[in-house]
């Protein structure tokens, strides 16, 4: 029922403290909201390597993740618009069946395999990629060698499986078995192993177009190099140029993994391992006197320390890792994201060096101080109570032991020996022996040894 505006302006409220009530609530809601907002926006961002400060929360920065699983760049291969025919399509199989090359980047294991596009983008890359290759596990790093096993031409994607695939053999004829009664034989015989191959699929917008061998390979430059290369020179060209030159110079930099030290340095002349407190390492040892001698130490897998010493000079050691920045996609070691700190309105920076710490926090007000304690006097030495004194006996009371035994009985003869007097032993005594029990008597109707 819809009332008219005058009606309803003259109406009165028909329970007024519901209202009242309701409109209480509703400044509640706002004065709670207002700190809320006061402290979202009372935010200060402190970098404390740079000390810049600037206002509101911190910026997102771009994910460190290592330089092998960022997104790549795209190709630029010109294609035609014309579609792959039969004949071309096997004179393709034909020129890349077999054909080896080198690993630029990390194969993951699995059967989906990684996606590129015709020159366009990775698919997953970043994160995504990253947790692939953890997930699944790798099948080449960089710098090995990849052989395409097995080429497939769909309507728009040509799919290599490289060191026999990430799929085994006959994977659906494994669960067929052929036979008559109970007896059944399954049709693939043997257990064969698992494979650690890995997968690549070209995509295409629409349809495959028109093209070589050597178009092929120049679109799957990005990920498979098909050069003639050493395996150093594989290696190398899958790095930044600061780190590939340290490597072919023969250098060692604090950061290093162990594969880029055998291939910068070869294998060490000697090794140690050792402990720095609770922490193990090993030395690798290149070179002897009165040559440059480099003592490389690496904790798991990577170099923590570089000391090079030579015959009549202070030893030169670094420390200070120098391949985490060149290996992330931001060029910034991973130190550096920890150094920045988001401070909230009422947290203090101090100096430990100019200021003294804070108080211990404390139930007592501000100015209020600690009462005195009442003193409790000086410890004496503890004093025992003295025993109460034994009643008299009185009549009806048993004479004492030691006072029977010393008077013989009145049925007992003068000069007859007195029996041993009794002692008396208190329960639980358990230095006292105990008299013998007498024998039980037998069971009625036994017979008894004469």
């Amino acid at each position: 029922m819809r009332w008219p505006l005058q009606t309803r302006r003259t109406q009165p409220i028909p329970n007024p403290g519901r209202a009242s009530h309701i409109l209480r609530l509703a400044c509640c809601c706002a004065v709670a909201a207002l700190p809320l907002a006061i402290t979202a926006s009372a935010q200060i961002t402190i970098n404390s390597k740079t000390g810049a400060v600037t206002n509101g929360p911190a910026p997102a920065t771009q994910s460190q993740v290592d330089r092998r699983f960022q997104q790549i760049e795209p190709t630029r291969v010109p294609l035609t618009k014309s579609e792959l025919d039969a004949k071309t399509r096997l004179e393709l199989i034909r020129a890349l069946q077999s054909e080896q090359g080198f690993a630029m980047r990390p194969f993951p294991r699995g059967h989906r395999g990684l996606t590129l596009e015709a020159n366009g983008k990775l698919e997953p890359a970043g994160e995504s990629y990253l947790n692939m290759a953890t997930r699944e596990g790798i099948s080449a790093k960089p710098g090995d060698r990849l052989v395409l096993t097995d080429i497939k031409i769909e309507h728009s994607r040509i799919v290599f499986d490289l060191n026999g695939g990430p799929d085994p053999r006959h994977r659906f004829m494994r669960h067929i078995q052929i036979g008559t009664g109970p007896s059944m034989s399954p049709v693939v015989q043997g257990d064969d192993q698992e494979p650690t191959g890995a997968r690549l699929s070209l995509t295409f917008d629409s349809h495959i177009p028109e093209l070589t061998g050597d178009d092929v390979k120049a679109l799957l430059a990005p990920m498979i190099s098909f050069g003639l290369k050493t395996p150093i020179q594989a290696f190398t060209d899958t790095l930044p140029p600061k780190l590939k030159e340290a490597i072919l110079d023969h250098h060692v930099l604090v950061g290093m993994s162990t594969e880029m030290v055998l291939f910068a340095k070869g294998q060490p002349e000697g090794k140690s391992r050792e402990m720095d407190g609770q922490m193990p390492f090993e030395e690798w040892i290149y070179g002897k006197p009165p040559k440059e001698v480099d003592f490389v130490r690496i904790n798991g897998n990577r170099v923590i320390r570089v000391e090079i010493a030579k015959m009549g000079e202070t030893p030169v050691i670094f420390t200070r890792n120098e391949v985490d920045g060149l290996m992330r996609t931001d060029g910034t070691p991973l130190e550096a994201s920890r150094t920045t700190r988001t401070v909230k309105e009422g947290d203090v920076e101090r100096d430990p060096n100019t200021q003294a710490p804070a108080a211990a926090p404390s139930i007592l007000k501000p100015g209020e101080n600690i009462p005195d304690q009442p003193s409790t006097g000086v410890m004496r030495p503890v004093q025992f109570p003295k025993p109460k004194p034994q009643p008299d006996n009185q009549s009806g009371a048993q004479p004492d032991a030691t006072q029977s035994a010393s008077q013989p009985p009145a049925s007992q003869a003068p000069g007859t020996p007195a029996p041993p007097a009794a002692t008396q032993v208190p329960p639980g005594d358990a230095s006292q022996p105990t008299p013998p029990k007498p024998p039980a008597p037998p069971p009625v109707g036994s017979s008894q040894p004469e």
